[in-house]
């Protein structure tokens, strides 16, 4: 597949007049961007960060899309007033929708529209624009930057000073690419690194002026402007760490009052490289490949396999959750993998032929050769070891997770992309060994691995919504942070009544970025480098 097939396309989101949902203060929203497949579900792509008291926000985060002149895709905007640490948007208050698709976004190139309640009655004056931008360029900035002596604007304490990086459209108006993070309470601040797109910062023209503000933040939302300065790539691509580029930030209200004023800090350019990123297309045309694994839950939790009400009876068709669950996302990752050879494990059982409970037996009941050929290996394997094994307890996942970390591990030996492994848990319930598990999570985040849990049955998955990242960083029981999100975790009761590539394409929507994301982070290029022209 050639990269032109595919036009990345950027997604600006900003809204105006918003519902308020909050008492004492404004709303704090959020965007969260969902995509239709074939049949009525609709899955997550992406969300952007939550902007405090604002009925009128402009977004930093931008969604990356894949456009498909061919395909109608059907997108949804929801926005939402967030006001807790849970990731789940049910628990939150809605502020309205739009519901188009991408190519009347790109029809358009800005597309501004009211946002509609659930019930398809306007959501009070609220508004939401689009604005695309197509992405042509896989150049990215890394900046690093500092400031010192900053104007203080609190009276208790010193400012808690961030930047905002702005760059100028056609007609002239400013838009906001980038918002570092707010450093407390400090007149000499450090910001951590950043990564932005070339084109996002400045169109990839080093002469196009980039304006930079600093604020002092505030927690109601009215923040204060410090001082600001206009500058350009060339500028500051001059920057090193033995020689920053420096900027005085001029707040303009100071200066035409003041007849001594001088400015009000200093902000420091300490370190601007441009870099080429590869795109997950990059990798996979590079050479790399998915090796898949799959982990098959055979607890007693699952009930007695002959019998009708069980997870793992088999249906006169011959299929259950389980079986449609590898289907559907086997058939997508087999494609990235050339021998299309699988191993899949069982965890839960006593096996044969002393019926010891085993965490991570082979289907096949090879050791030395867990593989399955084809994604119908894996199906045939499964049938013939389920009259066989006795379903038992506990649910333990790290032995699993472990045994495919091995084989990462190894493959980090290799200093190219070569390898990324996919593992995909299918489960009936709660974890027993939650704190192993966690573990092993936080230890494979440092591997090219990326984990897949699928719920099947009734149980109560709050536990693995825990595993999933997304809100707030895993932690070892030891306390140490994950280095990133690997895991995706869905319930497949969500998906019954829908088309089968509906499940693959929610739960696989994570992992080319988390391919990206490794390789670029340990910095390896594709075996066959296709970026380097």
């Amino acid at each position: 597949m050639a990269a032109q097939c595919v036009t990345k396309v950027e997604l600006t989101i900003a809204c105006t007049n918003l519902l308020d949902k909050d008492v004492g203060s404004k709303s704090d929203p959020l965007c969260v961007l969902l995509q239709n497949t074939s049949g009525q579900q609709w899955y997550e792509v992406d969300r952007t960060e939550r902007v405090k008291n604002s009925l009128n926000p402009k977004f930093a985060k931008k969604f990356l899309i894949d456009y498909y002149f061919e395909l109608v895709q059907k997108l949804k905007f929801g926005i939402y007033d967030i006001d807790n640490k849970t990731y789940n948007l049910n628990d939150d208050d809605f502020l309205g929708e739009l519901e188009c698709t991408l190519g009347q976004i790109v029809s358009s190139r800005t597309l501004t529209k009211p946002l509609v309640l659930k019930n398809g009655k306007p959501a009070g004056r609220g508004s939401i624009t689009i604005t695309a931008e197509e992405v042509k360029d896989n150049r990215v900035v890394v900046l690093e930057l500092e400031a010192r002596k900053l104007d203080n604007k609190d009276f208790f304490g010193k400012s808690d000073p961030y930047l905002e990086f702005h760059k100028q459209t056609g007609d002239g108006n400013w838009v906001m690419v980038h918002r570092t993070e707010v450093i407390k309470n400090n007149l000499n601040p450090a910001w951590r690194p950043f990564k932005i797109s070339l084109n996002s910062l400045c169109y990839s023209d080093m002469d196009k002026s980039i304006k930079v503000e600093c604020y002092d933040y505030d927690s109601d939302g009215s923040h204060d402007l410090i001082g600001s300065f206009q500058t350009t790539m060339s500028k500051l691509k001059e920057a090193s760490r033995s020689s920053p580029v420096e900027f005085e930030c001029i707040n303009e209200k100071k200066r035409q009052k003041k007849k001594n004023y001088k400015n009000s800090g200093i902000v420091s350019v300490k370190h601007c490289e441009i870099i080429v990123e590869c795109t997950f297309l990059d990798y996979i045309m590079g050479g790399c490949q998915l090796n898949f694994t799959v982990g098959i839950d055979f607890t007693g939790s699952n009930g007695d396999p002959r019998s009708p009400d069980s997870l793992h009876y088999l249906s006169p068709n011959g299929v259950n959750e389980y079986l449609t669950a590898i289907w559907s996302v086997g058939m997508v990752i087999q494609d990235y993998d050339t021998d299309k050879m699988f191993p899949a494990f069982g965890f839960g059982a006593q096996i044969p032929p002393s019926f010891q409970v085993s965490h991570e037996f082979p289907i096949n009941f090879n050791p030395s050769n867990p593989f399955c050929n084809g994604i119908q290996g894996i199906v045939d394997a499964y049938r013939a070891c389920l009259p066989q094994v006795r379903l038992y307890g506990p649910t333990n996942f790290s032995p699993i997770i472990n045994h495919v970390a091995r084989f990462a591990a190894a493959a980090t030996q290799q200093q190219t992309a070569s390898q990324y492994f996919i593992l995909l848990i299918i489960t009936d319930g709660v974890i027993t060994d939650l704190d192993q598990t966690r573990t092993a999570i936080v230890n494979a985040s440092k591997l090219p691995m990326s984990i897949i849990i699928v719920g099947v049955g009734g149980a109560d998955f709050g536990a693995m919504e825990f595993l999933d990242g997304d809100d707030g960083v895993l932690r070892s029981s030891s306390g140490e942070p994950a280095v990133r999100d690997i895991v995706q975790f869905v319930p497949f009761r969500k998906f019954q009544n829908s088309p089968k590539e509906a499940l693959a394409q929610c739960v696989l929507a994570e992992v080319p970025q988390q391919v990206v994301n490794y390789f670029s982070t340990y910095k390896l290029q594709p075996p066959k480098n296709p970026a380097a022209k």
